[in-house]
């Protein structure tokens, strides 16, 4: 299991706690997918009058919370969310947000670096939500960052990992850095494969939120993470351009 600035996570699966129907569906998908973080924003967390309500129901979840910056356009607002964020929750951890695109939803380099440094300085411990660029990666880990965040895909948009060559490259770049899957995913085969290519987790939140039943998708990615999992760690045999025979040709008998 993953290890995030020396915590012990007990699930490759850090579940997004957004959108669901109903605070009971929300409570019986991270029941089922045995989630190891639940991640929130703060936004949600203080919007109407439920505040109180709903961050009792994330605590009774009985797992660490990894509040997020979601919706921040510069390093500025990044900042100050990040720290309304650990008076409101307790916790030091943060998941960096600077979106750069409002249709794309990609990750400002410029401002999340900016913003990780500042925030690292000052004792958080940073989850950069970034791209898979190995030297906007490498800058995020001389600012003091210990975790990466490379999307698979846009956020929502459950296309899978759009860039195989890019995260095994950013992969094979900083083989001991623990790094997590943020975003794009909309299928639990999906997560199988980043777990095949030696990522160490995936976050998602609207695969499972908007699903028909969120908690057996919970399930059914809880799941395709171990698969992903075992078949990384047995070395899979690696893909070729001809076949190759299953059953060995001597010994079969030859008629005539």
């Amino acid at each position: 299991m993953p290890v995030l600035y020396g915590t012990d996570i007990t699930s490759p699966l850090m579940l997004g706690t957004a959108q669901y129907p109903s605070p009971s569906v929300l409570a019986d998908a991270f029941r089922r997918s045995g989630a190891g973080v639940a991640t929130v924003s703060l936004r949600r967390e203080a919007a109407g009058g439920d505040g109180g309500a709903f961050w009792e129901l994330i605590r009774d979840l009985g797992v660490p919370v990894l509040p997020n910056t979601a919706g921040c356009h510069s390093a500025r607002e990044a900042v100050t969310t990040a720290r309304m964020a650990r008076e409101v929750f307790g916790t030091d951890w943060i998941k960096l947000e600077v979106i750069g695109d409002a249709d794309t939803l990609q990750p400002d380099p410029f401002g999340l670096l900016e913003a990780a440094r500042i925030l690292c300085d000052e004792g958080f411990k940073v989850f950069p939500y970034t791209t898979e660029d190995g030297i906007l990666g490498g800058r995020l880990l001389e600012a003091g960052c210990e975790v990466l965040m490379p999307w698979g895909a846009p956020i929502g948009t459950g296309l899978g990992l759009n860039n195989l060559y890019g995260l095994r490259t950013l992969r094979a770049q900083f083989p001991e850095v623990p790094m997590v899957i943020d975003a794009g995913l909309g299928r639990p085969s999906q997560a199988a494969e980043a777990m095949e290519l030696g990522f160490d987790a995936v976050l998602l939140n609207t695969a499972v939120a908007k699903a028909g039943d969120p908690a057996a998708m919970a399930e059914g990615f809880a799941r395709a993470l171990e698969a992903g999992q075992l078949a990384h760690g047995a070395d899979p045999m690696e893909p070729r351009d001809m076949a190759a025979p299953s059953t060995p040709v001597l010994g079969l008998a030859a008629l005539e």
